[in-house]
């Protein structure tokens, strides 16, 4: 989608405000954020920005049975480190955030176009973000989607069946630190099943590697692409408290052996006490080890994490979350005070990390929740 459709997009968003007719109806939502994070290691390293999401849905009904529904959104930002905000530092970005066609029933659905997919039991640290990048400390959750055709299935008893495919190429998705090839489609599905005291299912995925990217610089030069193929289980419980664990296997045809294989782990629980409003409590540990066989040993990354997250009314809630690098012996801290009404939030966020993000090493952006600081945040909804 080009930048004059998402001009157009901004423009005429602004002009129209929600359209309900018997027949269906025609909103048009927003959001606008601005952000000051000062950070200790100086002005060069904090930074200001201002972000807009405006979002146009639609909705109408066909029959009795199939209703089709749509939404286009764009998302304009700019941000610069304060040492800077007037020279040529600054960066601006214009894009399109959702742009998908839905057609639906009771029990199925079938999405295309640009979306965001996601599913899983874990939280904090999920083996199974393979199509999202969401970062559990961001009080807005905002992760770009990806171009696919989904298919979703939804039985009487409540299992569900999904199917999905995507053209490939485009940027790194979840996990991944090798990206797909333009040519190849990407293709996979999951089954979710009810289980006694929860829910269980499988996961598999396929893809080719675009391996001339000269990634590491050491692959040899005309590798071409690829295949990889990944596998997950996970399952979610409630046996007094919410317990639940994610597994994931991936083969990679590699010509480094130390990257062939790669397997991720993650074990979870979460419970509320009747202290006060409700103190939430929620934990994890997570792994993820790549190596050359299937149940080999190699390069290891584990962290355990905790989040305590409480409502001192009706308008505050605060978070803390921290994480433990097993391997560094590096401690990850994050404190988050929210005061929402009914169309502003604003969040008072502190941080305490180490300047080299262990967490998340994929993602392309440099991190705001790097090293020591504190972040100001005014969310506006409408």
């Amino acid at each position: 989608m080009g930048k004059k459709l998402l001009v157009m997009l901004l423009g005429t968003a602004l002009l129209h405000g929600e359209d309900r007719s018997p027949g269906g109806s025609f909103d048009f939502e927003g959001q606008a954020s601005a952000w000051m994070t000062l950070n200790a290691d100086g002005p060069a390293e904090s930074f200001a920005g201002l972000r807009y999401i405006p979002g146009l849905s639609l909705r109408t009904p066909l029959s009795e049975r199939w209703t089709v529904d749509a939404e286009l959104s764009a998302n304009a930002a700019v941000s610069s480190p304060l040492d800077e905000w007037n020279r040529t530092a600054s960066s601006g970005t214009l894009k399109a955030y959702r742009a998908w066609f839905r057609a639906s029933t009771p029990l199925f659905e079938v999405r295309l176009g640009l979306q965001k997919i996601n599913f899983g039991s874990a939280t904090l640290l999920r083996p199974l973000m393979w199509f999202d990048r969401m970062d559990a400390r961001d009080p807005l959750q905002l992760t770009d989607g990806v171009t696919a055709l989904l298919l979703r299935y939804t039985f009487l008893n409540n299992a569900n069946f999904w199917l999905w495919g995507l053209p490939g190429g485009g940027d790194l998705k979840g996990w991944d630190f090798i990206p797909s090839t333009k040519r190849d489609p990407e293709y996979g599905g999951r089954i979710q099943v009810p289980v006694p005291l929860g829910e269980a299912a499988v996961s598999a995925h396929h893809r080719r590697m675009d391996l001339d990217q000269k990634l590491f610089g050491v692959i040899p030069a005309g590798s071409g692409s690829q295949p990889e193929d990944r596998i997950g289980v996970d399952g979610k419980w409630d046996v007094g408290i919410g317990v639940w664990g994610e597994a994931v296997w991936i083969r990679r045809r590699i010509a480094i052996p130390a990257l062939s294989h790669q397997r991720f782990f993650n074990f979870g629980a979460d419970y509320t006490p009747r202290i006060g409003n409700g103190l939430h409590v929620l934990t994890e540990y997570f792994q993820t080890v790549l190596s050359e066989t299937t149940a080999g040993r190699g390069e290891k990354i584990s962290f355990s994490a905790l989040s305590l997250s409480y409502p001192l009314g009706v308008l505050d809630t605060v978070t803390g979350m921290t994480y433990y690098d097993w391997e560094n012996r590096e401690w990850y801290r994050f404190f988050n005070w929210q005061r929402k009404t009914d169309n502003w939030s604003f969040y008072l966020i502190g941080f305490w990390n180490p300047a080299r993000f262990q967490i998340y090493q994929t993602l392309q952006q440099d991190n705001p929740f790097s090293g020591k600081g504190i972040q100001l945040m005014a969310v506006w909804n409408h």
